[in-house]
């Protein structure tokens, strides 16, 4: 039977086992301790140490244990992030800016899916907390939020791109969304449009953005002629409520543009307008909101509210960084200005000069 050479052995082909520190240690010719300060990134080991440690975990293929060493700092440096629905296009960019700043600090995300949540009847955000996680964001709109109060106060909480609900020491980092409904509203009215039509979508945020289109047309006079359809934000709800606006029966009363709550629901007014036989922007003008990447795909090339998610997540991400080292200062309410992308689903009315 051959003998395994001296220090030249790999524990993981010797006993089956992954590598431990203990085996790091072996071959690099140092103490646990040691390794231990390397993997910590301790200024107090020397060059030649730290060079010796790290040799030895490339050739060993060792991987510290996050469990075990979450137990001894206490932290296990994620963070719980908690979306309203994974499918929405609107968080892709918002979730990339809160990753830059946390990724930055060595922090991961765990991300979860509230509609999931209300499907099993689990409370996510209390998983989290078993889940010892160091700090939680709650994206967009939750339908519930019942535990949430509880639960932040004993987890550093942020709430990005939603205004609610107001907790004690739940920092809010939100696009200002009657502003960006009023930008949206008057570009349409500066094309010469009368007849304004709105998709509302629903919530805090449906809410502000509606208030925002009914305060620019009141400002111009033109909330008579003004319609507002109710629907649930995804492309089929904005499908349907444009149908009811498009409905070739209204002739004369037919809006000849559409502010939609968001892309998707645009993306469906889109189709609607299409199967009408109505061409955009030439006989209707389309804008949306939170400039997706759908609004950016060519053949669609939506006018669209920039809602700047990239630098709503980034705020929260240092909004939550400092709950986590401690600023105890009360719940800070933050709003990021907005801006217009125009595209090309918006023109002058048909028949305007």
């Amino acid at each position: 039977m051959e003998r395994s050479n001296e220090r030249g052995d790999d524990p993981r082909a010797a006993a089956g086992r992954p590598p431990t520190i203990r085996g790091v240690a072996e071959r690099a010719g140092v103490s646990k301790s040691l390794v231990s300060l390397v993997l910590q990134g301790s200024p107090r080991v020397s060059d030649a140490k730290r060079r010796a440690v790290q040799d030895a975990i490339d050739e060993l293929g060792y991987r510290p244990n996050a469990a075990a060493r979450s137990l001894v700092a206490r932290r296990t440096h994620t963070v719980g992030v908690l979306l309203n629905d994974l499918r929405n296009p609107w968080f892709v960019d918002l979730l990339d800016g809160l990753n830059s700043v946390l990724h930055a600090h060595g922090l991961r995300m765990l991300m979860a899916d509230g509609r999931l949540d209300r499907r099993t009847g689990q409370d996510v955000a209390r998983t989290f907390q078993e889940l010892r996680v160091d700090g939680l964001v709650v994206v967009g709109t939750l339908p519930d939020t019942d535990g949430l109060a509880e639960v932040a106060e004993r987890l550093p909480t942020v709430i990005a791109g939603n205004h609610e609900p107001l907790l004690p020491h739940v920092d809010i980092v939100a696009n200002d969304d009657e502003r960006g409904a009023r930008l949206a509203t008057e570009h349409l009215i500066s094309l010469g449009h009368r007849r304004i039509a709105h998709i509302a979508g629903r919530g805090v945020v449906g809410t502000l953005r509606r208030r925002g289109f009914e305060a620019a047309v009141r400002a111009h006079g033109l909330h008579t002629a003004a319609v507002v359809e109710s629907a649930d934000g995804t492309e089929e709800g904005g499908y349907r409520a444009a149908v009811r606006l498009l409905n070739p029966a209204r002739r004369t009363e037919r809006p000849t543009a559409v502010f939609a709550f968001n892309d998707i629901s645009c993306v469906g007014a889109l189709s609607a307008a299409q199967e009408l036989g109505l061409t955009v922007p030439v006989d209707l003008s389309l804008v949306g909101y939170d400039n997706t990447y759908l609004a950016r795909i060519r053949h669609l090339w939506l006018t669209s509210v920039n809602n700047a998610s990239h630098d709503v997540g980034r705020r929260a991400a240092r909004c939550l960084l400092d709950r986590m080292a401690g600023k105890g200062a009360p719940a800070g309410h933050q709003l990021v200005a907005p801006e217009l992308e125009i595209r090309g689903s918006t023109a002058p009315p048909p028949g305007a000069a």
